[in-house]
């Protein structure tokens, strides 16, 4: 296996333990599905759907809703949401550097915080617009790197930096970047940004739970249990950062969304 396939086999491992963390995402996919227009009756993809938010959300809009994630964990919670709702959305097992669809199938496809980590993001974009009807809508939401996730992502690649060739998910926060990565084949792109709230008790709280459930950051703390001292930095680091944009009991964490039409 080279070192591409490791690393995307240690995120298939580590974004299983995501589940706790879906209460917050769940608001923010339907900010996502509002912003992008899902209309009863359409197609919808939603890219590394994790626990299933964004295409439970778009189901409830009307639409017909597809989620792919590669980690089954996160596949069967989707599925118990879809058991609770009692919507009929469709699950799949499948990378997004890969999507198991014909050319054309979709009216709109999503993704909120998930195709951003695909380690390939050409290959991610291409496939999502493949994917696509000429004349629909792609939309999805990532994290700027100038806040706090953002910062953290950057935090993570200096005490365990990515293999050659994958390209850090913050930059999917960035307008120039996101526009270069569309290019020609899509018109009428548009970006809004809004605040995700977290409820958070201390800077530490919110490390420890990431310690627990967010993949990279469990990585960091995983690498670094033979080097305690260097363990205790990168947690003085982090709580440094949350601290930044900490409130008591309350996180506040600004994200980009992106709109755009396929030619």
């Amino acid at each position: 296996m080279d070192a591409l396939e490791t690393f995307k086999a240690a995120q298939k491992v580590g974004w299983a333990h995501f589940i706790p963390l879906e209460a917050f995402t769940t608001p923010t996919a339907a900010r996502l599905v509002g912003f992008a227009g899902v209309k009863p009756g359409q197609r919808v993809l939603d890219v590394a759907c994790g626990t299933g938010v964004v295409a439970i959300t778009a189901a409830q809009a009307g639409a017909q809703a597809c989620g792919i994630d590669f980690t089954p964990e996160l596949l069967e919670r989707a599925r118990e949401h879809q058991s609770i709702s009692k919507l009929d959305v469709e699950w799949k097992e499948a990378d997004a550097e890969a999507l198991p669809f014909p050319d054309r199938t979709f009216d709109v496809v999503l993704s909120q915080f998930g195709h951003i980590f695909a380690p390939r993001p050409e290959l991610a974009v291409s496939e999502m617009l493949r994917v696509l009807k000429p004349g629909g809508r792609i939309a999805f939401s990532t994290w700027p790197p100038d806040h706090y996730i953002g910062q953290l992502f950057a935090l993570v690649a200096r005490y365990l930096p990515a293999p050659p060739g994958v390209s850090p998910p913050g930059q999917w926060g960035e307008p120039t970047i996101v526009r270069e990565r569309l290019g020609a084949a899509v018109r009428d792109l548009t970006f809004d940004r809004d605040t995700m709230l977290v409820p958070v008790l201390t800077p530490a709280h919110m490390r420890f739970n990431a310690e627990k459930t967010v993949g990279p950051t469990r990585k960091v703390v995983e690498s670094l249990e033979g080097d305690p001292a260097r363990l205790e930095q990168f947690r003085r680091e982090f709580d440094a950062q949350v601290a930044q944009y900490w409130t008591p009991n309350l996180l506040r964490q600004s994200f980009l969304m992106t709109r755009a039409i396929r030619i």
